[in-house]
């Protein structure tokens, strides 16, 4: 009853199903290219926009009687919703399917996947964020540092020169070692079956159309292999867990300063679960959006020759052609710039998710308590009243500018601020100035460059470069890109 009279007080616009099959294409048209299907949206309908007239929609809430989806940009949409958390609720990253959790001694390890800061709200987010926030203060973000430098120096000793490079695929190789190790102490190299590496397949099944459509527990389905991988990562984390309690002497990895953490009011440490979840969600949140973040900046540098060139120049006068040390990483403002720039025109996540809690108001719309919130942070990033030429990739527009967090959000804004922003921008620095310093990245034409994912965005059919000496021959290469990249970037023809 609640969700029909809460479909009967949608007032917020959008398109009308289709005769037969309803809201499905709607659903499916968004999640196959949220970017493209929600710019029309805000062409047509404004800077809220429902999925499909009159609600009805549930593409991330757990809750069975979703009321509907919104999308929505906007500086003050931003303010609004990063601010009012006691209105604007997280949920698990599990999505829809983490209310299957209860079904089954199969389904239980639902409960702490992709759960962790994401999963709780109010005034125990605030207890667990204060709780983890030691694991990534600064003076710690400087010991993972040497494990960064080390796993992308033993990529680097991989790669075969004058030969095509998959670059995803490199980069979400690279970005997994380095995030199995700060988070876990482990390097995937040497396990076969790392927690990492098992983190990596759930995520594959879950975002699998089949995986969310036939929730079967059966043979041959892959809801079966997902619960299948979920019981193998809990029992390994279980194991890495009581390793690491017996060790007099602990690790700086991320789980062992969780283990060492005690609430401030009773003094009691974190649940195995807690760990579990927490740790599970970081990795979630961090590898494969660090990825993509690497895979676009690399893109973008390659058709952009000049901007290639002088980052050269900057890195090889300050670094002389080592890796760099954290306070070296203060020194390099073009590549910040760079970086910054990359994630403003083509944002590696670009929605902001969230659940109301109560009825509320959102850009003059009522929205019904349990609506599905998604903030596009890349269409807030295009704005062209905040960012001239929006569209074009120019690294030097933030000498001149300094939006604020609510016109620049790439890691959310707020009480949730990713709390991993400086972790993955120390991590992206080390690989760009080391691979950059090394070779020359030769986009090679022989895809197009379609955008693809709902939660991160990458190249669909992947992204081939051809790995060349650092000779700066940076115009070869430049051009020929093919693909909807184009309505997201000015790029030469």
């Amino acid at each position: 009853m609640t969700a029909i009279a809460n479909q009967k007080a949608w007032t917020i616009p959008g398109p009308s199903p289709l005769p037969l099959v309803g809201r499905t294409v709607n659903t499916i048209n968004f999640a196959k290219d949220s970017i493209g299907y929600s710019s029309e949206l805000f062409k047509t309908y404004g800077k809220v926009a429902s999925i499909v007239a009159g609600g009805g929609t549930n593409l991330y809430s757990a809750a069975s009687d979703c009321p509907g989806s919104v999308i929505a940009y906007g500086p003050e949409i931003v303010r609004q919703v990063a601010t009012q958390t006691h209105i604007y609720h997280k949920a698990p990253l599990s999505g829809t399917l983490y209310r299957y959790k209860d079904i089954s001694e199969r389904t239980k390890p639902l409960k702490n996947y992709g759960v962790g800061l994401f999963g709780v709200n109010d005034e125990t987010h605030l207890q667990q964020r204060k709780l983890m926030m030691p694991a990534f203060h600064h003076q710690q973000l400087h010991s993972y540092r040497d494990d960064m430098v080390a796993i992308t120096q033993s990529e680097i000793e991989q790669i075969k020169m004058n030969e095509p490079c998959e670059i995803n695929q490199f980069m979400k190789r690279l970005t997994l070692r380095i995030a199995t190790k700060s988070l876990f102490g482990e390097d995937v190299t040497q396990k076969d079956q790392s927690a990492g590496s098992l983190l990596q397949e759930i995520l594959n099944i879950q975002i699998s159309p089949f995986t969310k459509l036939l929730p079967l527990d059966l043979p041959g389905f892959s809801f079966h292999r997902y619960l299948n991988y979920l019981s193998l990562f809990e029992t390994q984390m279980k194991g890495i867990i009581a390793e690491k309690k017996a060790k007099t002497t602990p690790d700086s990895d991320v789980l062992s300063m969780l283990i060492k953490a005690r609430y401030e009011d009773t003094g009691h440490p974190l649940t195995e679960d807690e760990l579990i979840a927490h740790t599970g969600v970081l990795f979630l949140a961090g590898h494969e959006t660090t990825a993509n973040a690497l895979t676009w900046t690399l893109l973008l540098l390659s058709q952009h020759p000049q901007v290639c060139n002088d980052l050269l120049d900057e890195l090889d006068s300050t670094l002389h052609g080592d890796s760099p040390s954290v306070k070296q990483l203060q020194q390099l403002p073009l590549l910040e710039r760079v970086i910054k720039e990359s994630l403003r025109v083509i944002t590696s996540v670009p929605w902001n998710g969230r659940v109301t809690s109560q009825t509320t108001e959102l850009g003059g719309y009522l929205l019904p308590k349990g609506t599905e919130v998604f903030v596009s942070i890349y269409h807030t990033h295009h704005l062209s009243d905040i960012y001239r030429d929006p569209e074009a990739f120019n690294p030097n527009r933030w000498e001149n500018i300094n939006p604020s967090v609510y016109e620049y959000n790439p890691f959310s804004a707020g009480p949730r601020l990713c709390l991993g922003a400086a972790f993955a921008m120390m991590e992206i620095k080390i690989v760009l100035a080391m691979l950059l310093q090394r070779f020359r990245w030769e986009y090679l034409p022989v895809q197009k460059i379609d955008r693809n994912g709902f939660i991160a965005i990458k190249p669909k059919f992947g992204m081939q470069m051809k790995v060349c000496p650092q000779d700066r021959e940076f115009v070869r290469g430049v051009g020929c890109v093919e693909g909807n990249v184009r309505e997201m970037v000015k790029l030469p023809s």
